[in-house]
């Protein structure tokens, strides 16, 4: 499906940034970024509370090297981050039955609740950024976005990248 050769859309000796797609892309998400700050602020919630709170109540994540792993950060970030949830009544640190070592971490009743507010302020947010966009627009902009996405995995596979 991919190309095997880069497509040479680009040149290195007249690259322009502001025509660059992955500064685009960037642009976009830092704009989506600062929107989903304020709205979840709305709920009390920071960046660093409902990206863990949205992992675990959706089970994408169930310790907190599971959590560092689909956040994207080091696990002594977790451990603070799930420090402040667990302060905050949200998180609670249950050890496992099988395994002693493993520590397994579970919404409270307060974490449901709030983690129930992210995905409205998700859909709101990426509502607004879409307006305009007709359902066809929509479903081609996710297929050229999941064509670069493969491409980035190919290209990581290939260890051209990290």
């Amino acid at each position: 499906m991919s190309p095997t050769r880069p497509c040479p859309l680009y040149d290195g000796d007249h690259y322009d940034v502001a025509q660059s797609v992955g500064h685009q892309l960037v642009q976009v998400m830092t704009l989506m970024r600062r929107v989903v700050e304020s709205r979840m602020a709305e709920h009390e919630l920071t960046d660093a509370q409902w990206k863990p709170l949205w992992m675990l109540s959706t089970g994408r994540a169930t310790t907190a090297l599971e959590l560092a792993r689909e956040i994207d950060v080091d696990a002594g970030a977790v451990t603070r981050m799930v420090d402040r949830l667990e302060a905050k009544g949200l998180v609670e640190r249950v050890r496992s039955e099988t395994d002693r070592r493993v520590v397994h971490l579970r919404l409270t009743t307060a974490g449901d609740v709030a983690a129930a507010q992210v995905p409205h302020v998700l859909a709101s947010v990426n509502n607004d950024m879409l307006r305009g966009f007709s359902e066809s627009e929509w479903k081609q902009l996710r297929k050229l976005l999941d064509r670069m996405a493969e491409n980035g995995a190919a290209l990581q596979a290939e260890g051209g990248a990290p």
